[in-house]
C-alpha cells in the first residue's frame, strides 16, 4: 500500500477512525440492550429502541450529506459530524434515563450517519479512479473487523466494568480522527448550490420509514415509505439539481446492484451468524465474537490483494470469485457441518468478502467523474445499508417462521435444524448477486439496470 502515497494514506487514516467509531459503537450497543433494560428497568419492546432510534436517525441524515458536502466541503462536514457524535456519545454514557438515553442516541445517529459518505468522498477525491480498489481494501480491512470485535469488547466492558464506558469508548476513537482531520484534509472549493428541500421532505423521511419497517416489522411503516421513496424518485426526475440523481444509477447500476444483494445476502448472515452461535450453540455474546474471529481473518487477508487486482483488472473478476467463496463458506452451515469445518467456512466467507464489497464499491467510483462523487457516495451508502437491513429482516422472519416464535428476542433457543434451514436461503440470496456482478469491469460495454433484466450497449 506503500504505493498509494503519504497524502492518501494519511486520508485513508481519518476516515478509518471516524468509520470505525460509528460501525463499533453499533455492535457494542447492541450486545448491551439486555443489561440497558435492567438497568433502567425497562420492558425490551422499549429499550430496544435505543438501537432503532440510532438506526432511524442515521438512515435520514444519510440523503443529505452529499448536498453538505458539494455546498461546504468534506473538511467541515466530516468534523462536524465526527463532534456530533462524540457530543451524542458523551451525552449516551451520562444518561440518567431510558427516555434521555435514547434521545441522545438520535444525536449520535445524526452525526454517524453523516461519517461514512463523508468519508467515501474523501477517498475518491484523495486517491482517484486508478487508485481507488487498492484505497477502499486499505479501509475495508479496520471497517470489517469493528463489528466482528464489538461483541468482544462490549460483552467485556458490560461484564467486567460499566455499560456507560461503552458510549466513553468512543471519545480517543473521535478525537484523533479531529485532530487528524484538522491537519490533513485540505479546504475544497465548494459549490453554491441551492438544496433541494421537497426532494430531503420526501427522501429522509422515507428510508427512515422503510428502515423502521425493516426493524419492527410494522406494515404500515413499509408502505409509507415505500411511497415517499416513489414520490422522491418522481420529483428528482423532474428537477435539474435532486438531492440524489436516479440517473446515476445508468453508470452505477451494476456496481450498486452487486452492492445491494451482497450487503443483504452477507449481513444478514452475519446476524444469523450471531444467533445460531448463541441460540443454537449456546455460547456467550464474548465468545461468539472469538468464534467469528476466521472471518475477520480472511478479510484481512484478502482486501489487500483484492484492491490490487480490482485497479489493474477491473472488479468484475475480482467480485465474482468473492461470491464464489462466500457461497462456498456458508455452505457448511447449511449442512449442518461440524465445528472445525464450520471454521474454516468462517474463513472462506471472511475472504469471499474481502473481494466483494468494497471492490464492488470501487468500481462505482471509478467511473464516476469527481462533480459527482458526493452525491453518489450518499447514493451507494444507502443502497448499502438498505441491503443489510433488508437481509437481516429477511432471515429474521425466515428463522422466526420456521421456529414459530412471535419474536426472536423472546427466545432462549432455537433447534440447530431451524437455523441450518434459514443458512439455505441465505445461500441463494447470495447467489443472486452473481447476476449484477456479471456487469462490472472489464466488460464495460455493458450497462446493468438495477430492478430491470434489460441491458443495452453504451
Amino acid at each position: 500500500m506503500r504505493d498509494l502515497g503519504r497524502p492518501v494514506l494519511l486520508a485513508a487514516a481519518v476516515v478509518i477512525c471516524g468509520a470505525v467509531m460509528t460501525i463499533l459503537d453499533t455492535t457494542i450497543v447492541n450486545v448491551a440492550i439486555d443489561r440497558l433494560g435492567v438497568v433502567f428497568d425497562t420492558p425490551l419492546a422499549t429499550i430496544q429502541w435505543v438501537s432503532t432510534a440510532y438506526l432511524l436517525a442515521l438512515a435520514a441524515v444519510i440523503p443529505l450529506t452529499g448536498w453538505m458536502v458539494d455546498r461546504f466541503g468534506t473538511r467541515l462536514v466530516f468534523i462536524g459530524a465526527v463532534t456530533l457524535f462524540l457530543a451524542g456519545s458523551t451525552l449516551c454514557g451520562l444518561a440518567w434515563s431510558a427516555g434521555a438515553l435514547i434521545a441522545f442516541r438520535v444525536l449520535q445517529g445524526l452525526g454517524g450517519g453523516m461519517v461514512m459518505p463523508c468519508g467515501m468522498t474523501i477517498l475518491a477525491r484523495a486517491a482517484g479512479q486508478e487508485r481507488m480498489g487498492r484505497v477502499m481494501a486499505l479501509v475495508g480491512i479496520p471497517m470489517l473487523l469493528a463489528p466482528a470485535l464489538g461483541p468482544i469488547i462490549g460483552g467485556a466492558l458490560v461484564d467486567g466494568a460499566s455499560w456507560r464506558l461503552i458510549f466513553f469508548l468512543n471519545l480517543p476513537i473521535g478525537l484523533l480522527a479531529l485532530v487528524l482531520a484538522a491537519r490533513v484534509l485540505p479546504r475544497e472549493a465548494t459549490v453554491r448550490t441551492r438544496i433541494d428541500l421537497l426532494g430531503a421532505v420526501l427522501l429522509a423521511p422515507g428510508l427512515a420509514a422503510l428502515t423502521g419497517a425493516l426493524t419492527t416489522g410494522r406494515l404500515e411503516l413499509l408502505v409509507a415509505g415505500l411511497l415517499l421513496v416513489a414520490a422522491f424518485v418522481a420529483h428528482a426526475l423532474r428537477v435539474s439539481d435532486p438531492l440524489i440523481d436516479p440517473r446515476i444509477f445508468r453508470t452505477i447500476g451494476a456496481a450498486a446492484s452487486t452492492t445491494f444483494l451482497f450487503a443483504a445476502a452477507f449481513f444478514g448472515s452475519l446476524f444469523l451468524l450471531a444467533l445460531y452461535y448463541q441460540l443454537a450453540r449456546d455460547a456467550s455474546a464474548f465468545a461468539t465474537g472469538l468464534l467469528l474471529v476466521p472471518q475477520g481473518v480472511g478479510a484481512m487477508l484478502t482486501m489487500p490483494v483484492a484492491g490490487k487486482l480490482t485497479d489493474r483488472r477491473g472488479a468484475g473478476p475480482v467480485v465474482l470469485a468473492g461470491i464464489a467463496l462466500v457461497v462456498t463458506g456458508t455452505l457448511p452451515f447449511a449442512l449442518g457441518a461440524p465445528a472445525w469445518l464450520l471454521g474454516i467456512g468462517l474463513f472462506a466467507r471472511g475472504a469471499g468478502m474481502g473481494a466483494t464489497l468494497m471492490p464492488a464499491m470501487a468500481a462505482a467510483y471509478q467511473v464516476l467523474p469527481d462533480a459527482q462523487v458526493a452525491r453518489a457516495a450518499s447514493a451507494l451508502e444507502i443502497v448499502q445499508r438498505t441491503g443489510a437491513s433488508l437481509g437481516i429482516a429477511l432471515l429474521a422472519v425466515l428463522l422466526q417462521h420456521r421456529v414459530g416464535a412471535g419474536s426472536l428476542s423472546d427466545l432462549d433457543s432455537i433447534p440447530a435444524s431451524a437455523a441450518t434451514w434459514t443458512f439455505v436461503w441465505a445461500l441463494v440470496l447470495t447467489a443472486l448477486a452473481f447476476v449484477p456482478a456479471l456487469f462490472l469491469p472489464p466488460r464495460r460495454q455493458w450497462t446493468f439496470v438495477p430492478f430491470s433484466f434489460l441491458t443495452r450497449p453504451r
